[in-house]
């Protein structure tokens, strides 16, 4: 018979996972946002290709800062924080449809885009990892998937909307509205401020938490953010430059280009919600397959003839990049106490954000130097790298993390 603490915590765990699902639907409704509206942000800026990879870099910029105090806020006020920041996200959109209107002012909006999402990315990846650890199932990777569908359905949506000739503005208004209600979902079903352990106290069984991380804890920590680096490059390029490629590359209408990240959403999301099971039971064969996938997917990008084979390969480099990252973090978190995953959650996210940050902008500085489809081909290098590097590292920082 269970103890009479025993369904209260039943009930806590239940609302964790969809609270995290609701979260990761938020960022996904804002990014796919994002990758269809790119063209229409570069030209209402007056930007060229090498112009808006170099603004790109400004999401990192304005991320990394954010992300590296966001754990350590999370672990001190709780989960809810999660769902004003991703309000805070939505609200960023709408300054860039606003006063995005040359370089410089691209830039300062850019910028405070990063700061909000990099923030929202450490709270909602915190957010599923308390609830993976609680629920035993791989909440993380599905979590990633519920994002990858809301990134479908945004993108999809704001290229209609772009197509009926709707303002910038306008039309990125409606996507943080959208955010909003996701936002407020989310905040509702974590429920209250404490319900997850604080620092300090001892977890729902009752046992003494754990030492605190330590500086090799730390270390591992960082090379795995490393390796996640390598992961979130290659999936990053190709959603915020899939659109661009077929509006450059085959003269794509508005419409039709918003196909590209619609394409990369469908087949991550399918990718993430049917292979879930093997994050856990199986991560580093994952790992490995998924990268050499996404390398495959990415030649095949570089190389296509038309529409239809590029929507192919970024059909194929999204199945393979897609559960890299949330792979990753949740074989990395398993080791680490509850009261320590906001940290340890920020200190792989606020790494691997680099990769984020590196890829699209990698993209954008070799396609003004050489061309679009060579800079796709060093994407599929990028893919490469972490293929070689994800096992190693990935089993020597589980045992690092384990001492």
């Amino acid at each position: 018979m269970p103890s009479p603490h025993a369904l209260p915590r039943r009930r806590a765990r239940s609302a964790l996972a969809p609270a995290a699902y609701a979260a990761f639907g938020a960022f996904g409704v804002f990014w796919g946002a994002w990758g269809a509206a790119l063209p229409a942000i570069r030209a209402q800026a007056g930007l060229s290709e090498g112009q808006l990879g170099t603004a790109l870099l400004f999401v990192g910029v304005g991320a990394l800062p954010a992300m590296s105090v966001t754990g350590r806020l999370l672990d001190r006020l709780g989960l809810r924080t999660t769902g004003v920041l991703l309000a805070l996200l939505g609200g960023a959109g709408v300054a860039v449809g606003l006063w995005a209107r040359d370089g410089v002012s691209a830039i300062a909006c850019i910028l405070v885009v990063g700061a909000a999402s990099g923030a929202a990315d450490v709270a909602i990846n915190t957010l599923a990892g308390h609830a993976e650890h609680h629920d035993g199932q791989p909440v993380l990777t599905r979590a990633h998937g519920a994002f990858s569908l809301a990134v479908v359905a945004s993108s999809l949506g704001t290229g209609a909307l772009l197509s009926r000739a709707l303002t910038l503005p306008v039309v990125l208004a409606v996507v943080a509205l959208a955010v909003v209600v996701l936002a407020g979902a989310a905040g509702i079903l974590t429920g209250p401020p404490r319900s997850v352990p604080a620092a300090g106290a001892a977890d729902s069984t009752g046992a003494v938490r754990p030492r605190a991380l330590g500086a090799r804890a730390v270390v591992a920590l960082v090379v795995l953010g490393s390796v996640g680096a390598l992961a979130l490059a290659t999936e990053n390029a190709h959603q915020s430059w899939g659109a661009v490629l077929l509006t450059d590359v085959f003269a794509a209408s508005p419409g039709m280009a918003a196909l590209a990240p619609a394409a990369f959403a469908g087949a991550a999301a399918l990718a993430r919600l049917t292979l879930a099971p093997l994050s856990r039971s199986h991560p580093v064969a994952l790992l490995l397959l998924g990268g050499t996938v996404a390398g495959g997917g990415s030649v095949l990008l570089a190389l296509a003839p038309g529409i239809p084979a590029a929507l192919a390969g970024l059909a194929i480099a999204a199945a393979g990049t897609a559960t890299l990252f949330p792979t990753l973090l949740s074989h990395s978190l398993r080791e680490v106490a509850p009261h320590q995953r906001g940290r340890a959650t920020s200190t792989i996210t606020a790494t691997a954000y680099l990769g984020f940050l590196l890829g699209p902008a990698y993209v954008g500085l070799v396609a003004g130097a050489v061309d679009l489809r060579a800079a796709i081909l060093g994407v599929a290098a990028v893919a490469l790298v972490f293929v070689a590097t994800a096992a190693p590292a990935s089993r020597w920082g589980r045992r690092t993390l384990d001492r």
